[in-house]
């Protein structure tokens, strides 16, 4: 993998979720987008640490849980790599999408919009997301 770890991960300090969670989805999501390909080496653990400014056990934890699902592969000598395995079907995708999904509508039902303003304004942002 050719990307700083600076740039392929994002964490979000002020987010429910623990960081080595938010690692693990994100890991995820650039497996089933493709932007990780099977046999893709991921940044070493003290690199990822570094540039997050997060222990490095957090990130150990996020590479061994990712490992255990068989999400990546560790090679001797090289690290993480991901996993040589079949592609991410459409349905581990949804799954994949929905968390966010459950987030949003959580949040319009907050912001007290009906169903047709929420999903006009969620059809408007799909025409601007490339």
């Amino acid at each position: 993998m050719t990307d700083q770890p600076a740039t392929l991960f994002n964490i979000s300090t002020g987010s429910p979720d623990p960081i080595y969670r938010q690692l693990i989805e994100q890991v995820r999501r650039l497996v089933a987008a493709g932007m990780l390909a099977p046999g893709d080496t991921l940044p070493s653990v003290r690199d990822v640490a570094q540039a997050l400014a997060v222990n490095p056990m957090t990130v150990s934890k996020a590479y061994n849980l990712l490992e255990m699902e068989g999400v990546l592969e560790r090679i001797r000598g090289q690290g993480m790599q991901v996993a040589r395995r079949r592609s991410r079907g459409k349905g581990e995708r949804e799954a994949l999408l929905r968390p966010s999904l459950e987030r949003a509508a959580r949040e319009g039902r907050e912001l007290d919009l009906d169903d047709a303003a929420i999903l006009e304004l969620f059809k408007q942002v799909l025409k601007e997301v490339p």
